[in-house]
C-alpha cells in the first residue's frame, strides 16, 4: 500500500487545480485526517463541508466513489456508499510540473494608440499645469 504524504498531496492539489499553497495545504491536512492510512472510508463519517469538499475532489479526479449492497438479517437490502481516494494519480500529479501561463507579448499596447494629450486633463492649458505643479 502507498502512503501519501502530506507534501505530496499539497502540491499535487497545487499542480492539479491551482490551489496556493496555504488552501492546498489546508485541504490536504482534512483529507489525510479522515483517510488516514485507509484507502477508503464510509461516506457517513463526513460533514457537510468535507462531502463538499470530496464532490469537488471526485470531480478532478482525487476521489472515487462507491457502494457495497449488503442484505440484512429481516432480508431487506443495505446500501453503504463510500469514497476511495486515488494514490497512483495523486503521486502523479505531486510530481508533474506546473505549467506557468506566459502573458502574451504585444509589440503594441491599447496605449500606444493613444495621442499624446489623451493624458492632459480636459480644460486644461499648459500654464495652468506648470503653475499647479508650483504651487503659486
Amino acid at each position: 500500500m502507498t502512503i501519501i504524504t502530506r507534501d505530496e498531496l499539497t502540491k499535487a492539489l497545487m499542480n492539479r487545480i491551482g490551489y496556493d499553497e496555504p488552501s492546498a495545504s489546508m485541504d490536504a491536512d482534512s483529507i489525510l485526517d479522515i483517510f488516514g492510512f485507509e484507502e477508503r472510508i464510509i461516506d457517513n463519517v463526513l460533514e457537510s463541508e468535507e462531502r463538499h469538499l470530496f464532490y469537488l475532489l471526485e470531480e478532478y479526479g482525487f476521489l472515487t466513489t462507491g457502494r457495497e449492497e449488503s442484505t440484512l438479517y429481516d432480508g431487506r437490502e443495505w446500501r453503504t456508499h463510500y469514497w476511495v481516494i486515488r494514490r497512483g494519480d495523486i503521486i502523479e500529479w505531486s510530481r508533474m510540473k506546473k505549467k506557468r501561463e506566459k502573458a502574451p507579448t504585444l509589440g503594441r499596447t491599447v496605449y500606444d494608440e493613444l495621442p499624446e494629450d489623451a493624458w492632459e486633463l480636459e480644460g486644461e492649458e499648459e500654464g495652468e499645469k506648470e503653475k499647479g505643479a508650483l504651487g503659486s
